[in-house]
């Protein structure tokens, strides 16, 4: 298994953050004010030179509507966990409509 780095880590989140708090027509200091947590601090983490707390990053995720995986997904190796990965990353590109169809496809196959 290859070892994975802090700054590795602290840059793919940082960038990841940014591309979402942008494409989500945030500011810095809207996100900031959001977290309660100081614009440098938000600046430092979307630059990938500060590590970021989980409780804020939970919070970031909640407001920006990010997805774990979107996160993670880039460090996962195991290939079971890839695969599910990208069905999850498939359902997540349907319509809400369709999402629910696919539930209820689910959830007859888990009954038989």
């Amino acid at each position: 298994m290859n070892s994975v780095s802090k700054s590795d880590i602290d840059k793919v989140f940082g960038n990841i953050l940014r591309e979402f708090r942008i494409k989500s027509g945030f500011t810095q200091e809207q996100i900031s004010e959001q977290l309660g947590i100081s614009l440098k601090y938000i600046s430092r983490i979307e630059n990938g030179n500060n590590g970021v707390k989980t409780q804020t990053l939970i919070n970031y995720m909640n407001i920006l509507g990010i997805n774990p995986n979107t996160l993670y997904s880039k460090f996962i190796t195991n290939s079971e966990v890839k695969e599910n990965i990208k069905l999850s990353e498939k359902i997540n590109s349907l319509s809400k409509e369709k999402k629910v169809f696919i539930s209820s496809i689910i959830d007859l196959l888990n009954d038989l």
